[in-house]
């Protein structure tokens, strides 16, 4: 009955949103996994326009006429990967002056030409959240991009309806941002400059309050300040990272001490205090690696903490940390997850729809539904197997990686070349620029 729904939607749908498109795309004949509703086990899929239009059946879900077909037979598809934690591009955030940082935006450091955006594409995934680094107790703005093909850093940023591009706020605790003065030594400092800047927040937001648009009452610009009141006004999500049972909990209690929204990140002992964090309505974005090592404060962490935290009844999505781990295994996190008890259907939402929640992008990504934007992947047969190989990403109805394109080909499995993110050029070894290659 639901698929019979949503082909009759699709009948609805596909004239509005292919009319005025040269072309729409339909994938044929796949394995399609919405997400949000039962695979479909022969399913089509259409985009146009840069949005799904339609979902259903191949036997009862029309083609556009003239729509380009990708037949996909003995494939599967699903949404494109979210990555709620990402450290592509190899931007940099605050630096040593002082461990809180609000008014840094990582966007104005990435490198849109670095060699993670390929390697990212070549594993699925289509929007990041990207980051500052975590040795500061706050270290800068976030920022939300689509995988986009891309010459700046404007082709791949996503937007509100105002056209302000879209991020969160980094934080920290634990022994990343421990250091000499001016930063804190301790776990008790960290939360005493945290509360002191968030009290001045408070106080810069009242004053703005009070002036009443007066240009002789406002207080004077503060761009630390306004970062931080768009945090405590919910325009803003903090993404924090946290390691230990006791530092996550410190971070709630922030949270309600201040009214902020937080994403919890690692979260490496959640599985200690899972009934914890569900009464709380935390989520968390996990990391999940199979090669314990590195600091000595993740040294308890678990391959059953998703499966922990989906009994706990805690929302639970997936990051890589990328370069920690490589953005081509993403889909290897969550089989990694699925062997230490947490359920498919779960770890398949932890890849896609419950990232898109925890960046606040639910409405737009993170399922395949009519009227979400196009991206999907194509892959050659489950995601939980180590066999599987992505073979298509698209990005919004636009195709960004091709396994069988042998350039693309070069970031999804490596080798001389895949990982040079600068060229030396000379007059006469290298002519490629000349010949508008």
């Amino acid at each position: 009955m639901r698929f019979a729904c949503l082909a009759t939607v699709a009948c609805l749908l596909v004239p509005t949103a292919v009319r005025g498109q040269e072309k729409a795309v339909a994938f044929v004949g796949a394995e399609v996994l919405p997400i949000a509703a039962p695979p479909i086990p022969a399913g089509t899929v259409v985009v146009a326009g840069g949005k799904i239009v339609a979902i259903g059946p191949s036997a009862s879900t029309p083609v556009p006429a003239g729509a380009e077909r990708v037949e996909c037979a003995g494939r599967v598809i699903m949404p494109g990967l979210i990555d709620t934690h990402s450290h592509v591009g190899g931007g940099w955030g605050g630096d040593a002056s002082g461990p809180i940082q609000p008014d840094v935006r990582i966007l104005d450091s990435i490198n849109v030409r670095d060699t993670g955006f390929r390697k990212a594409a070549a594993g699925g995934l289509t929007t990041l959240n990207i980051m500052p680094g975590s040795g500061h107790l706050l270290s800068g703005q976030t920022v939300y991009v689509k995988l986009r093909k891309a010459t700046t850093i404007d082709d791949v940023l996503i937007r509100d309806d105002a056209g302000r591009p879209l991020g969160g706020m980094k934080m920290a605790n634990g022994t990343n941002s421990q250091k000499d003065p001016p930063f804190p030594g301790t776990r008790s400092k960290s939360a005493a400059l945290v509360r002191q800047k968030f009290l001045k927040a408070q106080d810069y937001r009242r004053k703005v309050a009070d002036a009443q648009g007066d240009p002789a009452k406002l207080p004077d610009r503060d761009l630390e300040m306004e970062g931080l009141v768009d945090v405590l006004d919910g325009r803003v999500i903090v993404h924090h990272h946290a390691h230990r049972a006791d530092d996550l909990l410190t971070v709630l209690r922030l949270r309600d001490e201040f009214g902020f929204k937080v994403v919890l990140h690692h979260a490496s002992e959640a599985w200690k205090v899972a009934d914890a964090l569900a009464q709380a309505g935390a989520a968390c974005s996990v990391i999940v690696v199979d090669a314990p090592g590195g600091k000595i404060e993740a040294m308890d962490m678990s391959l059953a903490t998703g499966a922990v935290l989906e009994k706990a009844g805690v929302p639970c999505a997936f990051h890589t940390d990328d370069p920690v781990t490589d953005s081509r295994l993403f889909l290897r996190t969550a089989a990694l997850g699925v062997r230490a008890g947490m359920s498919r259907g779960k770890a398949l939402e932890a890849l896609t729809l419950a990232g898109a929640r925890m960046l606040g992008l639910e409405g737009r990504i993170g399922t395949l539904q009519p009227g979400k934007d196009a991206d999907l992947v194509v892959l050659s047969g489950d995601p939980l197997s180590v066999r599987t190989k992505v073979l298509q990403t698209w990005v919004e109805g636009r195709k960004v990686f091709d396994r069988d394109d042998p350039e693309d080909r070069l970031f999804a499995v490596g080798g001389y070349g895949a990982s040079r993110d600068q060229r030396a050029h000379a007059c006469c070894t290298d002519n490629r620029l000349a010949e508008g290659r």
